[in-house]
C-alpha cells in the first residue's frame, strides 16, 4: 500500500455566500491535485463545510429553520460551488456528518483520559463575531476592541481548557527543524516570532450548552459543546478516518464510540495531510494549535501548512457594505470557468496579497487567452485543415528544443508548485509559437508549390506544439485542455505529464474542426 498524496482547503463556514477568497483557494489547491495527477502520483483532493458553532446557529433561528436544515440549504450551495469551479476533490466533508461526530468524540475521550484537558472558570471577554475569547491584549490603546471582533460580550462561565502551554517549545523545534513546514517562509517567521515572544495560552474546546448547543457534545461532560475550531480543524482528519486511514485508527480506533460503523481499510493511506491550503487569517489555528491537538492524538503531523494572502478589489478591501465584491459564481457565468482559473492563478502568486480590478481581468482575457493561446490554436489547426485537409505531416523538429526546455522549465516548477511561474512559463511558449507563426508565414509558403515540404514541416512544429500545451496547461485549464485534444482528434485526455514529449502526434492523423476557446469580447 503506497500513501496518496493529500491535499486540502480550510473548510468553508455556511454563514455566508461564497467569496472570491474561498473560490481561489479551492482553484490553486484544485491545481497543485490536478499536478501531482498529472506527475503520476495518486492523490486525493478534500474540501468542505464547517457548520456548527454560534454564528450558526443565530443565523438559522433569525431565518426560523432548524439549524441542520438551514445547514443542508447552504452546503449544497457549497458543493454547487465546487461543481462550477471545476474541481476534481474527491470528497467533501461536512462537520455535521455522524462520522465526523464520532471521529471527534474519540479524540476528545482519549486526550481527556490522558490529562491534556481541565476544567476552569473563564471572566473577561468574547467576540460575538469570531466566536473566540479576548484578552487586555486584544483592546486598542482607548480601551475598546477592534471592529474586525464585532459584538464583544463579558462573559463570566466554566469551561474545558487544552494545556497548550507545555507544548510550546517543542513546536518551535519542529518549526525550526522543518522549513518548509510553514510556507512562504515570510509566514513561518511570522509564527516563529508569536511562539517565541508570548506564552501560549491553554486553548478553551468548549461552549457551554445553555448559551450554545449547536455543535459536537463532549463526551464525558453533556453540559457542553465542542469548540467551533477544535471541531473544524479535525476534518482533515477524520475524513481519512472514516474511510478506514489505518494510521488514524491505530491512533483513535479504541476511543471510537459503539457502534460507529468505522472500519479499517489497510488499501488506504492518506495520513498525514501533504498539504494544508489556507488563507493567512487563520494560520495561527493551522500552524499553532492544529499541530499541538495533532502531537496529543499521536497523530503524525502534516507536512506542509501552505497559506495564501487576501484578493482586495481595486487597491481597496472588499466589502459587502460598500458592493465592492466580486462574486466568482457571477464572473465565470460571464466570462467561463477556465477564464476565472486563469486569471486568479495568473495574477496572484501562493503568498502575497492580490488586486482584481474588471479591466485587469477583461485584458489577461484578450490579450493572453484569446489573443495568444486561443489564436494559436485556432489558427494552426485551421492552417491544417485548409492547406493538408487535416492530415498531420511527417515528423519535423524545428520546435523540439524550444518546446522540450519549456515542459522541462515548467515541471520544475510545478513540482514545487510555483504556478504563477508555471503560466508565465508556458505562456512564454505560447509568445514564442505565435512568432513562429509570423516568422516561417505558412500562408505564403502554401501560396509556392516549390515550398510545400517546408509547409508540412511548418505545420507540424506547429500542432504537436498545441497538443503538448494542452498537457501543460490541463492543471490549470482542465476544460481547455480538453477541447483542444478533442479538436486534435486526440482520444484520452491531456492529464499525464508524460504525454508532453515531443513527438506524440503521428503522421497521417487527421484532426478535427477548430472553433473558438476564448471567444473575443470587444467592448470588455
Amino acid at each position: 500500500m503506497s500513501k496518496r498524496f493529500y491535499v486540502t482547503t480550510a473548510i468553508d463556514y455556511v454563514n455566508g455566500q461564497p467569496h472570491v477568497g474561498q473560490a481561489y483557494e479551492k482553484v490553486i489547491t484544485d491545481v497543485i491535485a490536478r499536478v501531482h495527477r498529472a506527475l503520476g502520483e495518486p492523490t486525493f483532493f478534500l474540501t468542505g463545510t464547517d457548520e456548527h458553532g454560534q454564528k450558526v446557529q443565530q443565523t438559522a433561528m433569525a431565518a426560523g429553520k432548524p439549524p441542520q436544515e438551514y445547514c443542508d440549504e447552504l452546503a449544497a450551495i457549497w458543493r454547487s460551488l465546487a461543481g462550477t469551479l471545476g474541481l476534481s476533490n474527491d470528497d467533501f466533508i461536512r462537520t455535521t456528518d455522524p462520522g465526523h461526530e464520532a471521529i471527534i468524540q474519540a479524540i476528545l475521550t482519549k486526550l481527556n483520559e490522558n490529562g491534556h484537558f481541565y476544567r476552569a472558570p473563564y471572566h473577561g471577554y468574547y467576540s460575538m463575531k469570531e466566536e473566540t475569547f479576548l484578552t487586555e491584549k486584544d483592546r486598542r490603546e482607548d480601551g475598546t476592541f477592534d471592529p474586525l471582533w464585532g459584538q464583544v460580550v463579558e462573559l463570566v462561565e466554566e469551561n474545558y481548557y487544552f494545556k497548550m502551554g507545555r507544548h510550546q517549545q517543542w513546536l518551535i523545534d519542529h518549526i525550526e527543524a522543518n522549513p518548509d513546514f510553514i510556507a512562504p517562509g515570510f509566514r513561518r517567521n511570522e509564527v516563529l516570532g508569536f511562539l517565541r515572544n508570548n506564552t501560549l495560552e491553554d486553548l478553551c474546546i468548549t461552549r457551554p450548552k445553555a448559551r450554545l448547543s449547536w455543535g459536537i457534545p463532549l463526551p464525558f461532560d453533556p453540559d457542553y459543546i465542542t469548540y467551533v475550531w477544535f471541531d473544524a480543524l479535525v476534518n482533515y482528519a477524520s475524513l481519512p478516518g472514516l474511510r478506514g486511514d489505518p494510521v488514524v485508527l491505530d491512533a483513535l480506533g479504541p476511543w471510537l464510540p459503539e457502534g460507529s460503523g468505522i472500519e479499517r481499510n489497510p488499501d488506504l493511506q492518506l495520513w498525514p495531510a501533504d498539504i494544508h491550503v489556507i488563507g493567512k487569517d487563520i494560520i495561527k489555528f493551522h500552524a499553532v494549535y492544529w499541530p499541538i491537538m495533532l502531537k496529543a492524538m499521536e497523530l503524525p503531523l502534516p507536512r506542509q501548512i501552505l497559506a495564501h494572502g487576501w484578493w482586495q478589489k481595486d487597491n481597496e478591501r472588499m466589502s459587502k457594505t460598500t458592493g465592492n465584491v466580486v462574486d466568482p459564481v457571477a464572473v465565470i457565468q460571464e466570462w467561463g470557468v477556465d477564464a476565472f482559473r486563469y486569471y486568479v492563478t495568473r495574477e496572484l502568486d501562493i503568498g502575497p496579497d492580490g488586486n482584481w480590478t474588471d479591466a485587469g481581468f477583461a485584458g489577461r482575457y484578450q490579450a493572453e487567452l484569446a489573443n495568444g493561446l486561443g489564436n494559436l490554436i485556432n489558427r494552426s489547426l485551421s492552417m491544417l485543415r485548409r492547406y493538408r485537409e487535416g492530415v498531420v505531416p511527417p515528423r519535423h523538429d524545428e520546435l523540439k528544443p524550444d518546446v522540450t526546455a519549456a515542459v522541462a522549465t515548467v515541471r520544475n516548477l510545478l513540482r514545487q508548485h510555483s504556478l504563477q511561474a508555471s503560466l508565465i512559463a508556458i505562456w512564454r511558449l505560447i509568445d514564442r509559437v505565435n512568432q513562429y507563426v509570423d516568422q516561417t508565414a505558412p500562408f505564403k509558403l502554401a501560396k509556392d508549390p516549390a515550398q510545400a515540404e517546408r509547409l508540412g514541416e511548418v505545420l507540424y512544429n506547429l500542432v504537436e506544439t498545441c497538443r503538448v500545451l494542452a498537457v501543460l496547461i490541463w492543471p490549470f485549464l482542465p476544460d481547455t485542455a480538453g477541447r483542444i485534444f478533442s479538436q486534435l482528434a486526440l482520444e484520452g485526455s491531456p492529464d499525464r505529464l508524460d504525454l508532453a514529449s515531443w513527438g506524440g502526434l503521428a503522421e497521417g492523423h487527421v484532426v478535427g474542426t477548430p472553433a473558438p476557446l476564448f471567444p473575443r469580447r470587444d467592448g470588455k
